[in-house]
């Protein structure tokens, strides 16, 4: 069985019981932790991927970092995975954790790239278009890529605009090649 799909399983398993539990949005703000975590330190990671480290070590390693700082629930999921020797997954089952909560919550992701950094007014106007278009809540990216010159990419789900200037000059480049040929 894929990695993927053994998280995926994991991850609706702590999101049933959270539910039921009526701890759903705590569970998700751990998660969010946990994942934030994750990328700040890639060590730890390696070090729940080693076979050769004992599950009881990263058990009292997660303990340490994450105690008294999530749920219960939370670090039982955590010490289930590991003693299950599942430990390798943990991160990938915590962002599927948040994926389907996204899900089920009608949270959308866009990314929109631009030129120059967007301001607070053009990001909330962004913001209130895509809401107002999808129905749904909305999870806004702003990323920066010079290389555009102008204008802007907006990606949601898997559909992109994209109004960039670089777009334009190779969309006229690909033409004008097309009709001297």
């Amino acid at each position: 069985m894929s990695e993927i799909t053994v998280a995926i399983r994991y991850a609706k398993a702590i999101i049933d019981l959270a539910t039921e539990q009526k701890t759903l949005e705590e569970i998700n703000k751990d998660m969010e932790f946990f994942v934030r975590t994750i990328k700040a330190n890639p060590q730890l990671n390696a070090v729940l991927a080693n076979p050769i480290i004992y599950h009881d070590k990263k058990i009292k390693i997660l303990e340490q970092i994450f105690g008294g700082k999530v749920n219960k629930l939370t670090i039982e999921f955590f010490k289930i995975m590991v003693n299950k020797s599942r430990a390798e997954i943990l991160y990938v089952a915590a962002q599927e954790f948040l994926n389907q909560y996204d899900v089920i919550k009608h949270i959308t992701k866009a990314t929109v790239v631009s030129a120059s950094p967007l301001s607070e007014e053009n990001k909330k106007t962004i913001l209130a278009e895509l809401e107002q278009t999808t129905g749904g809540t909305i999870k806004l990216t702003a990323k920066v890529d010079a290389d555009l010159i102008g204008g802007f990419v907006l990606t949601v789900g898997d559909k992109q605009i994209d109004t960039s200037v670089a777009s334009s000059l190779a969309k006229l480049k690909k033409e004008f090649a097309q009709g001297v040929a």
